[in-house]
């Protein structure tokens, strides 16, 4: 059965993810950094509150992937606490100087993820060769990738993605950026079992007071008084229209 997994900013968002039938959540903290390790209250929470599975990312500051001696140790700290709230799987990833998957490091961190599943996340898209990063991360035995074919959406990465699910003799190719209902047929035509999407929309703030000329943000022009969530209309207008091309779930 064709799985979808909801990026949610949020633990609402989570649970509206949840009841709207997504299959598992990316839990992450920053939506305008592309995502970052989430707190401590919302992983707790989401322990306690969400039933399907949570795979929490584990990225310490925006930017590149490539990380210094101070950042792989926070890296480490997050996966060990993360492991010890009793987390299914964790959304990671890390790539050297020349672009290419650390391989050290990426040793350590799956010794320390043991008895949980291993998302390699979209710094795959960053790095130098695909393929080889591919065979990389089948020999580390890392769960799943997380890509949009190293293109600005998934949609234009199709040919890449093909070829990856193709090649792949481990790894679960999960297409992520820009999926939505619009274009999810396309992913599922290629043979792609997972698919990753945001499902989501910026919801108005609920204050009616609203202080004029202070901003808690360096760009000027960023609407503080809105915030991205999920819309669980979509995720479940998603999960039906995969119902629908799922040949699976079609025979089942």
């Amino acid at each position: 059965m064709i799985k979808l997994e909801v990026c949610c900013f949020s633990v609402d968002c989570a649970l509206t993810a949840e009841r709207a039938g997504a299959d598992r959540i990316e839990l992450c903290a920053s939506q305008s950094e592309g995502g970052l390790t989430p707190s401590y209250g919302t992983l707790r929470l989401a322990r306690e509150r969400v039933a399907i599975p949570v795979h929490p990312i584990v990225r310490p500051r925006g930017g590149d992937f490539c990380y210094g001696a101070v950042d792989f140790e926070v890296i480490k700290q997050d996966i060990r606490h993360i492991r010890e709230m009793g987390f299914p799987g964790v959304v990671v990833g890390m790539l050297d100087e020349e672009g290419h998957i650390d391989l050290p490091r990426m040793r350590e961190v799956m010794r320390l993820c043991e008895g949980m599943a291993v998302t390699f996340h979209r710094a795959f898209d960053m790095c130098q060769n695909p393929m080889v990063a591919l065979e990389q991360l089948t020999e580390l035995g890392v769960a799943r990738i997380l890509t949009s074919g190293q293109q600005q959406s998934a949609e234009l990465g199709l040919p890449l993605l093909r070829d990856l699910r193709q090649a792949s003799q481990g790894p679960v190719i999960m297409a992520g950026a820009g999926v939505r209902l619009s274009n999810l047929h396309k992913f599922v035509d290629i043979g792609l079992h997972e698919l990753h999407s945001s499902s989501g929309h910026l919801a108005p703030s609920t204050m009616r007071y609203r202080k004029a000329g202070v901003t808690m943000c360096s760009d000027n022009e960023f609407d503080e008084f809105s915030h991205y969530c999920v819309d669980g209309e979509m995720v479940e207008a998603m999960k039906n229209a995969l119902a629908l091309v799922d040949p699976l779930a079609q025979s089942a």
